[in-house]
């Protein structure tokens, strides 16, 4: 299981890679292989939509099931992956390089405490 040391996590498995006022978002390596084959991605917030931590951004369908992406930041949408609609198996296969989902600018009362670090997500997935 690969769950890199320079990311951030939610509990509910989602990654954040933080670079300047910008955040990268895609769901953990753990999320993609409890699902299986992904199969559709459907980004429902579009470029420059405003949004709140734990607001829906979309959802992903898999073989088994279907599944929500939530924000884990406040901030306005800056960057939609248009690669994984086309190619959806690309999660599966890189979830945390070309498998991220959107970038987020985020609001000034960004708070990086309030996410796991590597070692703390890897025992809420108890490995």
């Amino acid at each position: 299981m690969n769950i890199p040391s320079d990311l951030k996590y939610t509990k509910d498995h989602e990654w954040i890679r933080v670079e300047g006022d910008i955040a990268t978002v895609g769901i953990t390596d753990y999320a993609q292989n409890e699902l299986g084959d992904i199969i559709f991605l459907d980004i429902t917030s579009t470029l420059g939509d405003s949004i709140k931590a734990g607001v829906e951004l979309g959802t992903i369908e898999a073989v088994k099931t279907v599944s929500e992406i939530i924000s884990p930041a406040d901030g306005l949408i800056t960057g939609i992956n248009e690669q994984i609609n086309e190619n959806p198996s690309v999660v599966n296969t890189d979830p945390y390089n070309e498998g991220w989902m959107v970038k987020i600018k985020l609001d000034n009362k960004f708070d990086r405490s309030s996410f796991l670090s590597d070692s703390e997500y890897k025992e809420l997935i108890g490995i």
